[in-house]
C-alpha cells in the first residue's frame, strides 16, 4: 500500500506509472453483477439478512463446487462473509483457543500473520523456495520444532502464484488430520490457472478443513466486499454467533449481485485469458530484462522474483525503480520478514501493453 501512495503521488503530480504492485483485477465487475445490484437497488429494502448470507447465495456457492470441483457441499455449511478477510477472522477464533500455534509458509500473504497475532494466536513461519515452488509440504511440517495446532496453505498462493498440486494437497491433509491438526485453506484465486495447472478445493480430500474463498479476485468484485467461509460441521456454531456479533450479516446489496456472478462465466473468463497472456509476456521478457530466478506461476496473477543479484535492499530497489521508471512494483519484505529483502512481487492484472513496457524498462534500469 505504501507503494501505491507513491505511485499515485507520482501520477498526481504528471508523472507516468505502470502499475504491477496492486494485488487487485484490473477489470471491472461483470455486467450481469451490476445490473443485479441496480435491480436490488430498485426492488429491494436491503435490510440484514441471516448472518451467514442469503439462501440463494449459499445454493448458488455449492453448486459451484460441484461444477467446477466435483465436490458435494451442503449449502448450510456455508458461510457468506465481508471479504475473505472476514472468513479467516471467523475461522482462527472458532477453531484455535489464545496461544495456539499455526504454521504457515513464508513467503505468504502478511495479513495472515497479522490477524493470528491480533487474537492471540502465534505464527510459525518456516520458509519455503523455488524446489518446492514456494508452497508446503508434509516435510516442513515434520520439521518443526514444536507441534502446531493449525496449519494456512494458499493454492493458487500470493505473493509466488504457485499451486499445490492436488496429490500433495491430499497428502498435507491427510497428515494434518491424523495429528489434528486444522488446516485454514485459502483459495481466493480458484479459477485463475493458467497451462495445464489445476487448483484443487481442500475439499476434496477432508471435510474438516476451513476453506476461504472470495468475489474479488477470480469474480473481479474486490469493493464489494464479499467472501465465503466452507465450515467443518463442528465449528458452524462457533462461527454463526461470532458472524452474528461480529458482523450481524454481509453487505446485502453485494449478496444480491453475486448471486449473478455465477452466470457470467464466459465474460470472467475472458478476464482470465488476458491474465494468461500477460504472465506469458512476463515469463518471455522479463529474463531478457535480468529476472530470471523465480518460480514460473501456475495461477493468481502474481510473479515472485529474486533480486538478490543486483540488491539487498528490495524496498529501496522498488523505490528507486518507481522514480526513475514509473514501474511501480512491491518489495518482498511484507511477505518474508527474515527474506524478503532480496525478493520482489510483480502483479500483472493490468492492461496487456504495460507488461511488455514495464519489462522494458525493468531491463534498462538494470543495465544501467
Amino acid at each position: 500500500m505504501e507503494v501505491l501512495r507513491a505511485a499515485n503521488e507520482r501520477q498526481a503530480a504528471g508523472g507516468d506509472v505502470l502499475h504491477l504492485e496492486i494485488g487487485q483485477p484490473s477489470t471491472p465487475a461483470p455486467r450481469g453483477v451490476v445490473a443485479a445490484a441496480q435491480a436490488a437497488l430498485a426492488r429491494e429494502r436491503l435490510g440484514y439478512t441471516d448472518a451467514f448470507g442469503l439462501p440463494a447465495l449459499r445454493e448458488a456457492i455449492a453448486r459451484w463446487y460441484r461444477d467446477r470441483h466435483g465436490v458435494s457441499v451442503d449449502p448450510g455449511r456455508i458461510a457468506v462473509t465481508t471479504g475473505s478477510s472476514a472468513g479467516f477472522l471467523l475461522g482462527f477464533l472458532a477453531a484455535f483457543e489464545p496461544g495456539d500455534r499455526v504454521a504457515l509458509a513464508a513467503p505468504g500473504y502478511p495479513a495472515y500473520r497479522n490477524i493470528l497475532r491480533a487474537v492471540g494466536l502465534e505464527p510459525v513461519e518456516f520458509p519455503t523456495g523455488p524446489e518446492t515452488r514456494f508452497q508446503p509440504t508434509v516435510e516442513h511440517l515434520e520439521a518443526l520444532e514444536t507441534p502446531v495446532r493449525g496449519l494456512i496453505v494458499a493454492s493458487p498462493s500470493n505473493p509466488a502464484g504457485t499451486i499445490i498440486h492436488p496429490a500433495e494437497l491430499a497428502r498435507l491433509t491427510a497428515w494434518c488430520e491424523a495429528r489434528g491438526v486444522r488446516v485454514i485453506s485459502d483459495e481466493i484465486y480458484h479459477g485463475l490457472e493458467y497451462g495445464q495447472a489445476a487448483s484443487s478445493t481442500a475439499l476434496a480430500s477432508t471435510n474438516r478443513a476451513l476453506v476461504v474463498n472470495s468475489f474479488s479476485k477470480y469474480f473481479s468484485m474486490t469493493g464489494w466486499r464479499l467472501g465465503w467461509l466452507v465450515v467443518p460441521p463442528e465449528l458452524l456454531r462457533a462461527v454463526e454467533c461470532l458472524a452474528q456479533n461480529l458482523y450481524i450479516s454481509p453487505p446485502t446489496i453485494s449478496q444480491h449481485a453475486a448471486v449473478a456472478a455465477f452466470d457470467c462465466i464466459e465474460e470472467l473468463e475472458g478476464h482470465a485469458a488476458r491474465y494468461r497472456r500477460n504472465r506469458d509476456i512476463l515469463l518471455e521478457e522479463l529474463p531478457r530484462a535480468g529476472l530470471s530466478r523465480f518460480a514460473p506461476p501456475d495461477g493468481a496473477f502474481f510473479l515472485y522474483a529474486d533480486v538478490s543479484g543486483v540488491t539487498d535492499n528490495s524496498e529501496e530497489f522498488c523505490k528507486r525503480l518507481l522514480a526513475e521508471t514509473g514501474v511501480a512494483i512491491t518489495p518482498g519484505t511484507d511477505f518474508d520478514q527474515s527474506r524478503g529483502h532480496h525478493s520482489v512481487r510483480l502483479s500483472f492484472a493490468g492492461a496487456e501493453a504495460e507488461m511488455a513496457e514495464a519489462a522494458r524498462r525493468i531491463g534498462r534500469f538494470l543495465k544501467g
